[in-house]
């Protein structure tokens, strides 16, 4: 099996020190960065998003493999920096305001970030103020929102408008998601993109980066 197969088998295994070995290994036999990249570790993400959409991959599982990835990652960014090869698009993503729930965010951040964007992750309990002055530092194409509570959802409303009163309104794409979000609240609060779940967040991630080029 060729390197990069075997990569990508290790990710869909959720293996992290296997992942983060080959992705030496490929380096060492003087495999492209961004070969390992594409061919590799997001190729191995596509498949995870096919295979979680098609219920055959669960929570556990999207999340063994996005660290499995993260750990190759992590190996492969110095190299991907110092050929110049950019990514996708930069996102900075976090749970707005008043909610502490991370784990659908870190899961979309692990699979966004598997897909060739720049993630800068917040964390939880992230106020207006705070996604923009990220927007701002980091250049940012998309600004992610997640909240679980139906109370925080405001939040995500007040985010947009902060990012619209700071002129960012048509350059910072804004995409919402979490359980209780919907299409139709999306489109009350004038959400660019709405992901039902990490593998759709993905795909329209890509998607407004492609309209916004």
């Amino acid at each position: 099996m060729a390197i990069l197969e075997e990569l990508m088998e290790s990710i869909l295994e959720g293996d992290e020190v296997k992942a983060k070995a080959l992705v030496e290994k490929a380096l060492r036999s003087n495999t492209p960065a961004k070969e390992i990249l594409n061919d590799g570790l997001i190729g191995a993400m596509n498949i995870v998003g096919v295979k979680f959409r098609d219920g055959e991959f669960f929570v556990p599982d999207v999340l063994m493999a996005a660290k499995a990835m993260k750990s190759g990652m992590e190996l492969l960014r110095p190299m991907i920096e110092k050929s110049g090869l950019q990514p996708v698009g930069t996102a900075v993503i976090g749970t707005v305001k008043g909610d502490l729930h991370d784990i659908g965010k870190n899961l979309v951040a692990m699979m966004v970030e598997g897909n060739g964007f720049k993630v800068v992750d917040l964390g939880v309990d992230v106020s207006p103020e705070t996604f923009v002055e990220a927007a701002k530092a980091n250049s940012a194409d998309l600004c992610m929102m997640s909240a679980l509570l139906t109370t925080t959802m405001p939040v995500m409303k007040a985010t947009i408008e902060a990012l619209k009163e700071a002129g960012l309104g048509g350059k910072v794409k804004t995409l919402i998601g979490g359980v209780s979000v919907t299409q139709d609240f999306a489109n009350k609060v004038g959400a660019d993109g709405f992901g039902s779940n990490a593998t759709a967040a993905v795909k329209v991630a890509k998607a407004l980066i492609e309209r916004r080029s």
